[in-house]
């Protein structure tokens, strides 16, 4: 339900009632510790600081300060038209309590991080009032040197392997497989999941009889995020697993991987089957046409309640807002550090006869293409496409009897050291990168410099600049140097960076895309450039909250 503004009207919980009805009086209010003075969002039932549970709603000055900001320029909401400015506001209170909202009363172009702003409301339907927020004028203060947030220690939180013992070391990726890809292919997304599955069956030299479980992400999803789960390709193959997993909540898209590893490594299966499919430019197009008749409600959940009502439709828009406190934290441009993951991924897709996007791409093309929602414009962003992945975890023992070229698991990296939080946490880099980094290399002998490849998520350039730094390839902020204007991360460079060109260019494959990449490189059987004599390769996935990595090895 909304008003004349167009803005989705957020459903408060039990927990958040009480903040969306604080404006009533203008007085803007948040939860606040009794014991240790912590201010905290969203709203929870204890103290994020000292876990008391002492906590209770308490005025606040609503003065702030910009910690990220993003204009978008996408048309998302029909009465919300761009551009429109999204930021990130840490409250003079406590820096670590922030609020995505909108800066209004001034030009999007005029708010920076660093702005020094104040909060107003707009009443919404039902009493809810909506927390905005202005710039304060010079004469009373305003400006663009606002103070900004210490990056924590995520580090102290780092936790020793819990045994020696590692199911990294009883399984091998022994079959990968891969279905057409493209944008609106119009297919049924369950073919597309066959396609994929039965060509990792025959790569790995297994038969449908011997795959004894399932796993896949992100189970049954909406809006073209996946073929209907596990359920529907048990169906379809009328297959008789003794094990399967499937669900959103692992360590990114490859979590699905990991969990099937776990299972291998227990002794509950032999050979599990991995698979991720998408088809939203499929159902885009469908939606588009009115074919595919999209139900519409109030913004409910803490990933929409907090966002959608501000027009923070898209992840361009929470990541864009991290971005910018990057460029403005270590003094950097988006030509200096973004733009060269971007050409890189379309110069190494330029060989890939299986990429979405192959034509050249310059300088001048990325500088001039039309704004997305700041820093990123088209060629920051993935490409949506239609398409499957499937991957086959067999127990270490059995490789002898298979026909493919096994790939290892050396290490995985899992562990959460951040808040699971787009916003509230972790600004200088993409969320839940810098934790699941630092828990890979604690699991292994190995060093970055050890490593032949980068096959990182790039769902926006920002992404695998992030796990770049976070796996200590270069020190934070030092990206674009390590880069050299792509020629570091080139096929012949230092460090190759996504070499079927990721998901700027071959196509948005959720994760998977990447496992893929990193097995055939590691094979010698890449569709496109082949790094000469590779040994290791990482991969990252995870667009966002909560993410994951894994190290792969060839023998």
């Amino acid at each position: 339900m909304t008003k004349a503004t167009g803005r989705p009207v957020p459903q408060p919980s039990l927990a958040s009632r009480e903040y969306w009805a604080s404006g009533s009086d203008g007085v803007l209010r948040v939860q606040r510790c009794a014991d240790c003075g912590s201010y905290q969002m969203p709203p929870m039932p204890r103290c994020r600081s000292c876990r008391g549970e002492k906590v209770s709603f308490t005025p606040v000055s609503g003065a702030g300060t910009v910690i990220g900001v993003s204009v978008n320029h996408q048309q998302w909401l029909p009465s919300l038209p761009p551009p429109y400015t999204i930021a990130n506001v840490a409250l003079d209170e406590d820096d670590g309590c922030r609020i995505t909202t909108n800066v209004v009363n001034c030009p999007p172009s005029d708010v920076r991080v660093g702005t020094r702003v104040r909060v107003l409301f707009e009443e919404l339907d039902d009493g809810i009032w909506l927390p905005l927020f202005e710039p304060v004028p010079l004469a009373e203060g305003g400006g663009d040197d606002g103070p900004q947030p210490e990056i924590r220690d995520y580090r102290a939180a780092l936790r020793a392997p819990a045994s020696a013992r590692k199911p990294e070391d009883e399984v091998a990726l022994t079959g990968v497989g891969q279905s057409r890809v493209g944008r609106r292919l119009m297919t049924d997304p369950i073919a597309l999941t066959i396609e994929a599955t039965l060509s990792a069956i025959e790569d790995a030299g297994l038969t449908l009889a011997d795959i004894d479980g399932i796993c896949s992400y992100p189970g049954n999803l909406p809006h073209g995020m996946s073929e209907g789960g596990i359920s529907a390709l048990v169906e379809a193959l009328q297959l008789t697993p003794t094990w399967i997993n499937g669900g959103g909540e692992t360590p990114g898209q490859i979590g699905s991987i990991m969990n099937a590893m776990m299972a291998v490594a227990s002794g509950m299966a032999r050979h599990v089957l991995c698979f991720r499919t998408v088809w939203q430019a499929t159902h885009a197009e469908l939606a588009r046409s009115g074919f595919w008749k999209e139900s519409s409600g109030r913004a409910e959940g803490v990933m929409s309640e907090y966002r959608l009502p501000y027009g923070a439709v898209s992840a361009s828009s929470w990541i864009g807002m991290a971005a910018s406190q990057y460029l403005h934290r270590y003094g950097r441009t988006r030509e200096e550090v973004l733009a060269p993951v971007a050409l890189t991924a379309r110069a190494n897709a330029a060989a890939n006869p299986e990429a979405v996007y192959r034509d050249p791409l310059t300088l001048d093309d990325y500088v001039n293409a039309r704004m997305v929602s700041t820093p990123f414009g088209l060629y920051d962003c993935d490409v949506p496409v239609d398409g499957a992945v499937a991957i086959i975890v067999s127990a270490k023992e059995t490789v002898g009897d298979l026909r493919s070229t096994p790939v290892y698991v050396e290490a995985i990296g899992t562990q959460i050291m951040e808040r699971l939080s787009w916003d509230q946490d972790t600004f200088t880099h993409l969320p839940q990168t810098l934790g699941p980094a630092a828990h890979l290399w604690s699991r292994t002998d190995l060093t970055p410099d050890d490593i032949d490849i980068a096959e990182l998520y790039d769902g926006f350039t920002f992404n695998a600049v992030s796990w770049f730094e976070a796996l200590g390839f270069c020190g934070f902020g030092e990206a674009a140097d390590f880069f050299e204007g792509g020629k570091a991360i080139a096929i012949d460079g230092r460090l190759p960076l996504n070499t079927h060109g990721g998901q700027l260019s071959a196509g948005r494959l959720h994760g998977y895309g990447f496992v893929r990449e990193a097995m055939l490189q590691l094979r010698g059987e890449a569709p496109g450039l082949q790094v000469p004599h590779a040994r290791t390769a990482v991969v990252s996935a995870g667009g966002g909250v909560p993410s994951g990595a894994m190290l792969l090895r060839r023998d």
